[in-house]
């Protein structure tokens, strides 16, 4: 199963960086060395806020279909929902995926509505 495609009420991202390596000699001088042209450790966590019980137990369903974090996977267009800005600023870069950081979280709101928070990592 693809991770569900319903459109999030709210978004965090965070973009990570560049690996590096800094290396300061005895005098001070600093030389840092680039490991690679892609940003790595970017996560990003996705809210859905007041969905049905049978949506949200689709975040339920896909975590368990991955086995967790061990797994990654894609994301639909539609986490991007309400985004303006470049397709490319908030998702991982070309070829690269995302696999759960925490697993889903669900906080009932009444009867047959929860919501729902996902937390995920992004991968090389």
């Amino acid at each position: 199963m693809a991770f569900p495609s319903h459109e999030p009420t709210g978004r965090t991202f965070d973009a990570g960086d560049y690996t590096y390596k800094t290396f300061t000699s005895q005098s001070g001088k600093e030389v840092r060395i680039l490991y690679g042209d892609k940003r790595t450790g970017m996560t990003l966590r996705l809210e859905y806020t007041n969905i049905a019980d049978t949506a949200a137990d689709d975040f339920i369903t896909h975590y368990d279909e991955v086995k967790g974090g061990f797994n990654t996977f894609t994301l639909p267009s539609q986490f991007r929902v309400g985004w303006e800005g470049s397709v490319a600023a908030i998702d991982a870069a070309t070829g690269n995926n995302w696999r759960y950081a925490s697993p889903p979280s669900v906080a009932s709101v009444r009867p047959g509505i929860s919501s729902v928070t996902v937390e995920l990592i992004g991968v090389l």
